[in-house]
């Protein structure tokens, strides 16, 4: 059987359900009815507001019958119909829902005066309607505007509609015990539409505040302030406030928006970029936007709490995008705002973001965390901001004269400039990849045209306030030269090398991109001038002329238009032809450029790092950020922003690697654990070699293969070898100190030397080997040559006929390693003796760690030992007098080709624990054999006829 209370929320939703259809067909069609289309943007938005409120009634209406006949349903069928199957109770949220958005686009329309402009334009329709509106209100004035009776006429019925709901339903509720199955629909129920008339109330009272507020302005001020969305929630005319420093005359707190207003000004700032300072006592409290600070300032304790209070909240129903339900500042979301935000903001005042768009996060009025600027004149930045400045990974574009050029900055920056790594791509073809400070290139860095510009170019070196200064090297594509050497201002400026396509080098002093007094001058013959002479190598002045048969020549050079070189002074013909090693050793740039000062920019970031103590954040400012292709750099500024590694991944990678070099102290896995940071590219070893190779390249590949340079080369690899032990001895104190475990104490000079020979140098050669052994092709190319000729000659020998040549005594002739065929002889077989010492020589070819090969040549002695004591039957000692001869001949047969580029590189490189030991007198050995097989009488030696 169906309760009393049911029966009334049958009748209470038929009479609800009739007055709206009444309001629809005689306010609603009225009001959109028959009226010309209104001309004026203001009238064309009330009249879209009407007709929103129309579907939003009819919405109504619909919800309203649904109910009424689940209503229906029940009383008709109490036994079979649940009471839980009404309407209202199983679907109350819907039915709020609706009464919201009806509510949402009554009061809309109530704020603009929507319904006051609607019966202007067909007055004398609705003064005829008069009578029919008291009908249909009680209480209506006669004497009142027919447009305040619309607003009654629509607020009327509702406001009593949901009042009936909650009584009903919370009799209802009383009715029903605490097990019945409707009992918690009921509550919950009754809750959600109390909550709905107190948001009514609320919500109507200021719409009618709203309404009344645009009386009070002036018509310039109302068609600025005036829009459906805005709600008055305070009036300083109401609570009397004062705001310095602007001096406002009047305060408007809107749901939305803070309104100041100074004469004929309006200063408006948006809510979500409005920050309250919270824990204010006394008559002030203070606000925060993103380009000025208020002081708000009340008569009394009781207005500043009211006025922070109500911004406050208006705050946090911004932030949420929604208006407050129930009421302001009753919702279940901490009343407190929070103080990251995201938000877009037009900045105004003047300053580097004058007219600048920001779009992303903002902390306590400045942009802080993840942004976008945009100006006016097509420059934009996308990246990281830290109080209101630029401070991380960001991407700008700032767009040049020409159409559809810009010049794009990939860099890291701090406190609103360019500070750290970066990469940029200008219009011009350029592309700069290094390090900037305070905006401009500063440090290490690589400047280069792309081969189709009129001048290619390229720079690779050190910058100072967006110069090029100190140690660097220039490729100017146009005249085919490589410049090495030191620059000051833009300028070559102090000592230099100069190395061109056709093999003419020189070294010179510079002073303001001109060659100052005398200098070196090499030519390809192996020619020396020492002396004075012109960029395109014209020789003036006093010098001397070094002729590679020893001849000198010096006096006074000069020239003239068509005139050919003059020369007046000595030519000596008597000295003797210079001595090959003599001409080896004319190396330019030794002692010039100290090798620990070239590429001190490459080093310094990295020492800054662990100097720091590796912090994530500073991995991609001082380390340069990793990008696997030149494609990937053309991609959009907000997709290298989103697939960067982000610095906490950096801070978490770090202290694995850490943690490795700790767990791989031992030597023999402390060089794999070096193998492998030098192999990662994303390691910070791997990035620091890298760097290296790139800068090695630069200087020694192309042009710059250069047989003068090979001194230069191989200590700038020894020193390479030597920063980067040091940077690995950097990292182990950064993971100690991490553990909190004792520093290791400093190395002696000759433990550090040991180390970088055993441990770094192995593993950092094949970066540089190709153009490392390059030079030493070049620089040996000669002896070489003459070497190759001596084996050529003696190839032709067959294996006892070579013995024999070379004075081996006999027996210690294998000849039992020869193997004899029918009416064969043993002057005739060939490659057969000292076979297995042949074929371990020629493994030297095969490494290029200078350890490595000396350990091949051991093994070689000690083929060759084993070989001639197994002839002999007994263990055998071999000494020097039937040593070399025996080398001779392995390495003969062996044919290894460039051994003297072979031989100089090992001495070189070799660690200085072997000097005087048995690998330096291996090595002497096969000096010797390589210097004897270059003799006159090895190359023009001819079998005699059979």
């Amino acid at each position: 059987m169906c309760s009393p209370e049911e029966a009334a929320l049958l009748q209470l939703e038929e009479v609800f359900s009739a007055t709206l259809a009444r309001i629809n067909s005689f306010v609603l069609q009225p009001l959109l009815e028959a009226a010309p289309e209104p001309s004026d943007p203001w009238g064309r938005e009330c009249l879209q507001l009407l007709q929103q409120l129309h579907r939003s009634s009819q919405q109504l209406w619909e919800v309203t019958e649904e109910s009424l006949h689940s209503l229906q349903k029940r009383l008709r069928h109490p036994d079979s119909i649940s009471l839980e199957s009404l309407l209202l109770l199983h679907s109350a949220d819907r039915v709020l829902q609706v009464h919201l958005e009806y509510l949402e686009s009554y009061t809309s329309c109530v704020a603009v005066q929507a319904f006051q402009k609607a019966v202007k334009r067909r007055r004398e329709y609705w003064q005829g309607q008069r009578k029919a509106l008291q009908q249909l209100l009680s209480g209506m004035n006669s004497e009142g505007s027919v447009g305040t009776a619309l607003v009654q006429a629509l607020r009327q019925p509702l406001t009593r509609h949901v009042q009936q709901y909650v009584l009903l339903l919370l009799s209802l509720g009383d009715t029903v015990g605490e097990r019945h199955p409707a009992r918690e629909l009921l509550v919950h129920a009754a809750t959600v539409f109390g909550d709905l008339q107190s948001f009514m109330r609320q919500e109507l009272d200021q719409a009618m505040a709203t309404q009344a507020l645009w009386h009070t302005l002036s018509s310039r001020l109302r068609d600025v302030l005036c829009t459906p969305a805005h709600r008055l929630l305070q009036d300083s005319q109401h609570i009397p406030v004062t705001v310095t420093p602007l001096r406002a005359e009047r305060v408007l707190l809107f749901d939305d928006a803070l309104v100041l207003l100074q004469g004929h000004s309006v200063y408006t700032f948006d809510l979500k970029l409005v920050w309250v300072e919270p824990g204010q006592d006394g008559c002030m409290f203070h606000l925060l936007t993103p380009e000025e600070e208020f002081s708000f300032c009340s008569k009394d304790p009781q207005g500043r709490v009211a006025w922070q209070w109500k911004v406050t909240q208006a705050v946090c129903q911004t932030l949420r995008g929604k208006r407050d339900f129930p009421v302001l500042g009753a919702g279940l979301e901490p009343s407190e705002p929070p103080t990251c935000r995201c938000g877009a903001y037009t900045f105004r005042a003047e300053g580097r973001f004058s007219q600048a768009t920001y779009e992303g996060e903002w902390y306590w009025g400045r942009p802080h965390g993840k942004g976008t600027l945009k100006w006016p004149d097509g420059r934009n930045h996308v990246g990281d901001f830290c109080q209101g400045l630029e401070h991380g990974f960001g991407i700008r574009l700032v767009p040049q004269a020409s159409e559809d050029k810009f010049d794009c900055y990939k860099c890291h920056w701090r406190e609103g400039s360019m500070c750290g790594y970066g990469i940029c791509e200008y219009s011009t073809s350029e592309v700069y990849k290094g390090y900037f400070q305070e905006g401009l290139r500063h440090g290490f860095g690589v400047l280069e045209s792309t081969p189709q510009t009129p001048q290619p170019c390229r720079y690779t070196g050190h910058w100072e306030r967006g110069q090029r200064s100190g140690y660097g090297i220039e490729e100017d594509g146009d005249r085919g030269e490589r410049y090495i050497g030191m620059w000051q201002a833009d300028q070559r400026h102090g000592p230099g090398v100069m190395v061109t396509q056709a093999g003419v080098c020189y070294q010179a002093t510079f002073q303001a991109d001109k060659m100052v007094g005398p200098g070196i001058l090499l030519f390809e013959d192996d020619s020396l001038y020492e002396g004075t002479f012109t960029r395109d190598l014209t020789l003036v002045g006093k010098g001397k002329v070094t002729f590679p048969n020893g001849f000198t020549l010096q006096g006074s050079f000069g020239s003239g238009a068509g005139r050919g070189l003059h020369i007046q002074g000595v030519l000596d013909t008597a000295a003797l032809p210079p001595d090959p090693g003599s001409t080896r050793k004319r190396q330019l740039g030794l002692g010039v450029f100290p090798v620990e000062n070239r590429w001190q920019g490459v080093y310094g970031p990295f020492q800054d790092f662990v100097q720091a103590g590796c912090p994530g954040d500073l991995w991609e400012a001082l380390l340069g950020f990793h990008v696997q292709s030149s494609r990937e750099l053309r991609k959009s500024q907000e997709y290298l922003c989103r697939e960067r590694t982000h610095p906490e991944d950096h801070a978490g990678r770090m202290e694995d690697i850490l943690e490795e070099l700790l767990q791989h102290r031992a030597p023999e896995a402390l060089q794999q654990c070096l193998r492998k940071a030098l192999n990662n590219s994303l390691h910070p070893l791997g990035k620091l070699l890298r760097t290296l190779m790139l800068t090695f390249q630069a200087t020694y590949s192309g042009t710059g293969a250069n047989k003068h340079l090979q001194g230069l080369a191989q200590e700038e690899v020894k020193q390479h070898a030597q920063e980067l032990w040091a940077a690995y001895r950097g990292l182990l104190q950064v993971a100690l100190q991490c553990k909190g475990q004792a520093p290791e104490e400093d190395e002696d000079a000759e433990t550090r030397e040991l180390h970088v020979h055993r441990l770094v140098l192995p593993l950092v050669l094949p970066s540089f080997y190709s153009e490392l052994f390059t030079l030493y092709l070049l620089l040996h190319e000669r002896e070489d040559s003459l070497y190759s000729q001596g084996i050529a000659n003696l190839s032709l020998f067959p294996d006892t006929k070579l013995l024999e040549f070379l004075d081996v005594q006999k027996h210690l002739w294998p000849l039992k390693d020869l193997t004899l065929t029918t009416n064969q002889r043993y002057s005739l077989v060939r490659d057969r003796c000292f076979l297995s010492a042949t074929e371990c020589l020629q493994k030297m070819i095969t490494t290029v760690d200078p350890r490595e090969k000396l350990e091949v040549l051991e093994r070689t002695y000690g083929e060759i030992e084993a070989t001639v004591s197994r002839v002999l039957g007994q263990e055998h000692k071999l000494p020097m007098d039937d040593l070399l001869p025996l080398l001779i001949y392995v390495v003969s047969r062996a044919q290894i080709q460039h051994l003297g580029a072979e031989i100089h590189l090992i001495r070189d490189m070799m660690a200085p624990i072997h000097t005087g030991g048995l690998y330096d007198f291996l090595l002497t050995a096969l000096e010797s054999c390589y210097e004897h097989i270059q003799k006159e009488d090895m190359r023009l030696h001819r079998l005699p006829s059979r």
